[in-house]
């Protein structure tokens, strides 16, 4: 909508107006007059609409009355014959989206068009008429609707088949009685009708996998002329392909060879969707991919950008999995690095990172010297991202490739395109220790003219755990005081305590860092003053944070292993009172929204007892002041963990029931969340009865019945069992729901006096291992790996038997131990033969754990595991392998 026109040709002096700049709501609304004009000027009129357009299209609102007055003046206009002013009519009527009483206004004027013998008028009253019409009214047209779908005029099927499209997220029962007639247009000789038509077809069937199946077993017999059809059939196919190799052991692909018969079809753009589809599918083996990469090879050399583009950004994602694949390509690859398009050179860049080998590297570096500037930022992040891995995999070439990291940070950029090159370094001086020396000094020669404080206080800390630890660690004091003189007082604050590091682990460079901090003491910011008078009092003895030293380097050094969103709602719920603020009691649970909760629909209650249902579990601190404020339950000690809601009904059920695991040290409490759904009844003396006879180290000790549960209203019945401390007990629980019903007098809204005892079978519920274990993550896995006792870990081999992948295995293992992935190894690459996972977690008492699980295929499907466990307890560490061993 926003046309901008050239007003003046002088390239000296160029000036741009747009059409639309500064019109006002009332004055366009005050020249919709015009439409009631007696002898219309269908050019003017088209002029007033395209305004009312462009204010609707940049969120300008028209009040109802507004809204009413324009959407009648342009009824009006359907008495012009001007073709022009009629198509512009359509698009208002659109927009507008009148009420269900306007509609009957128009209606029969869309209905006199969607029966003339004009076809554009037809087209576009069909697509009209479905956007502002209601089911009722549906069901008048859809004999039109139906005829509309097989036209003769493929302008006119298309307007019907989209309209479907539409249609099925109002009405898909009208549009699945379409079937045949929307099976004849995917026949049609028109291109459109026939992408339209299958579109629509698979939206139908595609509930029913089986459908979805029949329709591709059919259409891939060579019925699909229109390429852009084709296209969609081939995702259909390969969307068939995944599901049935989901569901199957091995063996060959379903409709592959016609996937591979895609690749030699006339239309280019069926070859490169073919193509992609053949080199993403799960599992793909090199013979499988070789004549798709030939296929891309050749468009490589296209005189078309758009083939070139498409084929290196294919082969930029095979190369991450199938680097041997793509090294054919290589020297295609390299011709593209001078493209004149800078989008396909950082693709073909990139790509040959990957693919690369150790010999290629410098000359790879020289070529890209000259072609980073030339690019935007968005690009050189992607290359900074492969370089990294580059140097992961060639470690030896790191001075090379660690200098050209250094070079483009000190180039002009923004933020994202430092913090991609910054955090590269500090990942390459942690994985390659050779390079440790020099990373640190191009950081530190960043920081002297880094205008980003973010990076400057990242770079700072990771100085302050990394400096000491170095040959020579004063040289880097100079570049840190630096800070403190010269930068605000958020890096002037991270420089202080980056100071007090080196004074905590450098004994030699002490009374230097005692220096520096008492000059700090002078500083104009507070935090930086307070920062400085902590650490001058904390080295010189005179301030304790613990009883032995550990503490004091763990206060320095230590990662902060509460969630600041928890740290910071704790903070906002705290009263001030005589009771100082005990960051112990802030949960260190990793929160996490569910899926289910970011699809749920329709308005739900809040509160502990419906807290969002998902994977994750969910610490909450009103389900500890619930709990707390039951007499029955105050002596159980400090809640450790609250599970997310495990539901116990099906839905739209007479009684919705779901069930949170609330787990002490000795007890576990189990809170029944009951809704009743039944208008007519009241529920009172609502009770769950549990049969713990699977569950033998479970004792139950204490039940608190619902008394009264009306109508559409959300109450909690708890019931408390005993088991031993230190003991991970497991059992299955079966539950009964009892209550008395009381019938309900619909008019009056009182309940009788007498009732009758009821009661509702509900599903079992489990207690496994992973109740026992808070998913909670650590910055650094390394370094909180080693900074735990190596006396307390335990070492320990498996056989998983026969899983269907490595990823199903590493799966499995995580939901035993209910565990956090760390640094994201819960994800396995495609086609990986081994793997690490990481996984930390505080288990029930607060015991750190920490695990590293190495998996591998020691046989057809067999899968084998290490697993490597660390915690604050060596019992902890026992107890995770037997976990494990009974899983």
């Amino acid at each position: 909508m926003s046309v901008v026109v050239k007003k003046d040709d002088d390239l000296d002096e160029e000036e741009y107006y747009s059409p639309f700049l500064g019109i006002e709501k009332g004055a366009v609304l005050q020249e919709a007059r015009v439409f009631h004009d007696p002898q219309l000027d269908a050019r003017r009129c088209c002029q007033v609409i395209t305004k009312l357009l462009y204010l609707l299209n940049q969120g300008d609102t028209f009040t109802k009355v507004e809204a009413t007055e324009v959407f009648f003046a342009t009824t009006k206009l359907f008495q012009s014959k001007d073709a022009g002013l009629r198509r512009m009519v359509y698009l208002m009527i659109k927009e507008l989206s009148p009420s269900a009483d306007e509609v009957i206004i128009v209606t029969s004027s869309l209905m006199k068009d969607m029966n003339s013998k004009t076809d554009m008028y037809r087209a576009n009253a069909i697509r009209v008429l479905c956007r502002i019409i209601d089911s009722t009214l549906l069901t008048q047209i859809e004999r039109y609707l139906k005829q509309a779908i097989v036209d003769k005029n493929p302008v006119v099927a298309s307007a019907a088949l989209v309209s479907g499209i539409y249609l099925l997220q109002t009405s898909p029962e009208v549009v699945k009685r379409w079937s045949n007639e929307v099976q004849e247009a995917v026949q049609s000789r028109s291109a459109l009708v026939q992408f339209h038509a299958l579109a629509l077809l698979h939206q139908i069937r595609q509930n029913d996998r089986l459908a979805v199946s029949k329709l591709v077993t059919s259409l891939t017999r060579g019925s699909v002329r229109s390429p852009l059809a084709q296209c969609l059939l081939i995702r259909y196919t390969s969307q068939v392909i995944r599901e049935s190799n989901m569901n199957s052991q091995g063996g060959d692909r379903p409709f592959f060879d016609f996937l591979e018969s895609c690749l030699r079809n006339k239309a280019e753009m069926a070859i490169l969707e073919a193509a992609r589809a053949i080199t993403e599918l799960n599992g793909v083996t090199s013979r499988e991919l070789t004549p798709a990469i030939t296929v891309l090879q050749l468009f490589l050399s296209s005189s078309k950008p758009v083939l070139r583009f498409a084929a290196v950004r294919t082969l930029n994602k095979v190369a991450s999995t199938h680097p041997l694949a793509v090294t054919n390509c290589n020297i295609d690859m390299e011709s593209l690095i001078s493209d004149q398009n800078r989008s396909i050179a950082t693709l073909a860049i990139t790509t040959l990172l990957k693919t690369g080998n150790e010999s290629s590297v410098d000359r790879l570096m020289k070529q890209m010297t000259n072609f980073m500037s030339d690019i935007a930022d968005e690009f050189k992040i992607v290359v900074v991202e492969a370089i990294r891995s580059l140097c992961l995999k060639f470690p030896l070439k790191y001075r090379s490739l660690m200098n050209f990291l250094s070079n483009i940070l000190r180039e002009e950029g923004g933020f994202e395109y430092k913090k991609a090159i910054v955090d590269s370094i500090i990942i390459l001086i942690k994985d390659i220790p050779d390079a440790k020396e020099s990373g640190l000094f191009h950081l530190c020669e960043f920081i002297e003219d880094c205008e980003f404080t973010y990076l400057s206080t990242q770079i700072l800390h990771f100085l302050g755990n990394e400096g000491p630890k170095t040959a020579d660690p004063s040289k880097y004091i100079r570049y840190i005081y630096n800070r403190v003189i010269l930068e605000n007082a958020t890096v002037r604050a991270s420089a202080v305590s980056t100071l007090a590091k080196f004074g905590a682990l450098v004994d030699s460079l002490k009374p230097r860092i005692f220096v520096l901090l008492r000059r700090c003491l002078f500083d104009g910011d507070d935090e930086v003053r307070d920062r400085a008078t902590l650490y001058l009092k904390l080295l010189g003895g005179e301030a304790t944070v613990g009883e032995t030293e550990k503490d004091v380097h763990e206060f320095l050094f230590g990662s902060l292993d509460i969630p600041l969103v928890n740290l910071e709602t704790s903070l906002r719920n705290y009263e001030p009172s005589e009771a100082p603020f005990d960051i112990s009691s802030v949960s260190r649970e990793t929160k996490s929204q569910p899926l289910a909760e970011k699809k749920a629909t329709g308005k739900k209650p809040t509160g502990p007892a419906s807290a969002p249902s998902g994977p994750v579990p969910i610490v909450d601190a009103s389900y500890e002041k619930l709990l707390l404020s039951i007499p029955e339950f105050t002596g159980f000690g400090k809640l450790f963990k609250s599970s997310a809601p495990v539901e116990l009904t099906e839905a739209e059920t007479e009684y919705s029931v779901n069930v949170v695991k609330h787990i002490y040290d000795g007890h576990v409490v189990l809170q029944y969340n009951c809704t009743n759904t039944i208008p007519e009844q009241l529920l009172e003396e609502v009770v769950v009865f549990v049969d713990a006879s699977e569950a033998d180290d479970f004792s139950e000790v204490a039940s608190k019945p619902l008394r009264s549960l009306p109508y559409d209203s959300l109450g909690q019945t708890f019931v408390a069992f005993e088991k031993p401390e230190g003991v991970t007990a497991t059992g299955k629980f079966s539950n009964i729901l009892k209550f008395i019903v009381k019938e309900v007098d619909p008019t009056t809204g009182e309940a009788d006096d007498d009732g009758v005892e009821d009661e509702y079978q509900l599903e079992d519920l489990e207690i496994v291992s992973a109740d026992y274990m808070l998913k909670v993550g650590v910055s650094n896995f390394r370094n909180a790996w080693e900074s735990m006792d190596p006396e307390s870990e335990r070492v320990d081999e498996y056989g998983l038997g026969v899983r269907e992948s490595l990823a199903e295995a590493v799966n499995a293992v995580i939901s035993i131990l209910g565990m956090q992935p760390c640094e994201g190894t819960d994800v396995v690459p495609s086609n990986s033969r081994s793997h690490t996972c990481l996984l930390s977690g505080v288990f029930v008492g607060n015991v750190k754990v920490l695990v590293r699980l190495s998996f591998g295929l020691s046989g057809p499907k067999e899968v084998a595991m290490k697993l490597a466990v660390r915690s604050d307890d060596p019992e902890i560490s026992d107890k995770i392998h037997e976990i494990v061993a009974n899983g």
